[in-house]
């Protein structure tokens, strides 16, 4: 059988709505009683476009900020204050929260050796875990499968709540899966055309270089119905923002209660370019986050799941310490994450504030390699083989 450009296009277009499902997924109906052996999870969100992190933790009381930052700068009297020395954006209520009950530490100064502004280049860095002077193909995330995952019988260890899947979640071998509503993807696979498709192809074996599309529908099809139905089981009864993450961690609490044994989760909002008028931009893209993560930690919470999820954030980069002439920030280097627990051993502001007396050339000077949270996190949560997943021994640090 020919297969027509307008069929290819739209076999096409499924595949990259499930972004390449694993061979392995059709194993979910044999090994569904396996789902309990480890129940720790990973959910990271991406502030995608290079959040600024000095308005995000921010050293209130410190007088080159305000020389700084004269008009985005925060004054005291509009913070979440946290200590002497260091407060929240005033968004960040739900964080503010979050830090008084212990369920919140704050790393410092994150970031890697030769910084590279390009938003592409450094959030290739951040996701494949390469040094700044080598190009990787493959995400850490997605090595973490190739890793865990050979002849593994627990499929659909990551999902990226989107339409596309994320570098981080692509290995040699095994990708994430990509699918930003269940219910969709299960009605897109009872579609006539696809099933159909699909039959002519096993009938007549369609030309070889159609097989990997053709492949890539049938586990589609295969599995879309296991993943909704896992969607279900655990359906979140939480009360969640209707904006895009607040559906984007609805989703995610919903599969976190069932039994779909998936251990990573990724999810992005965005984005925080703010070169202009940072303080409006920001602000609305931080009510969102602290909404959003508010009500997934309080739907864990009511669940018993927050000892059993690690969620933390980063950006590809930070901003200049000095406000521009546009009242915004321009790419910088180093930057804060979030981690958020139940679990955590270390609570709160974990290490130093920025040293702003000590700047490379405006900028921040990094003291924590991102790759070290990685490293934690697949030895400490995962329990994986870090030093093989990221190519090289990190030390680990002590938030988990």
């Amino acid at each position: 059988m020919l297969i027509k450009r307008r069929d290819f296009l739209q076999i096409g277009s499924m595949a990259t709505a499930s972004m390449m499902l694993p061979k392995f997924v059709k194993a979910l109906y044999k090994n569904k009683s396996l789902a309990q052996l480890n129940n720790k999870s990973v959910v990271v969100i991406q502030l995608s476009g290079g959040n600024d992190g000095l308005n995000t933790v921010i050293p209130f009381q410190n007088d080159i900020y305000h020389r700084s930052r004269p008009v985005i700068g925060f004054k005291q009297q509009k913070v979440n204050i946290l200590n002497d020395e260091a407060a929240l954006h005033p968004a960040l209520t739900g964080f503010k929260n979050l830090y008084d009950e212990g369920s919140l530490a704050i790393l410092n100064n994150v970031g890697y050796p030769d910084p590279d502004r390009s938003h592409f280049r450094s959030m290739d860095i951040w996701q494949s875990a390469s040094s700044s002077k080598e190009i990787w193909q493959t995400g850490w995330l997605g090595r973490y499968l190739d890793e865990t995952c050979e002849n593994c019988k627990m499929p659909v260890q990551a999902l990226e709540v989107d339409d596309v899947l994320s570098l981080a979640l692509k290995g040699n071998n095994y990708k994430g899966i990509a699918v930003k509503n269940p219910q969709q993807l299960y009605n897109n696979s009872k579609e006539k055309y696809y099933n159909n498709l699909l039959a002519s192809h096993e009938a007549e074996h369609a030309h070889n270089t159609a097989d990997y599309l053709y492949k890539t529908m049938a586990e589609t099809l295969s599995s879309a119905d296991y993943i909704y139905k896992e969607s279900k089981t655990g359906i979140s009864k939480g009360v969640y923002p209707k904006t895009q993450l607040g559906n984007n961690l609805k989703t995610i609490a919903s599969l976190i209660m069932s039994e779909i044994n998936t251990k990573v989760y990724y999810v992005s909002i965005g984005s925080f370019d703010t070169h202009v008028n940072q303080q409006e931009r920001q602000n609305e893209l931080f009510t969102q986050l602290n909404n959003a993560v508010s009500a997934f930690v309080k739907d864990l919470q009511a669940n018993n799941k927050f000892n059993d999820v690690l969620l933390f954030t980063f950006s590809e980069f930070g901003r200049r310490v000095a406000q521009n002439a546009a009242n915004g920030t321009d790419h910088g280097t180093a930057n804060n994450m979030f981690l958020i627990s139940g679990a955590l051993k270390q609570k709160g502001l974990i290490n130093a504030m920025p040293d702003l007396n000590k700047l490379d050339n405006g900028d921040l000077i990094y003291q924590v390699d991102f790759k070290q949270v990685y490293a934690t996190i697949l030895k400490k949560w995962l329990n994986a083989d870090d030093a093989a997943i990221l190519q090289h021994k990190y030390d680990y640090l002590n938030f988990i």
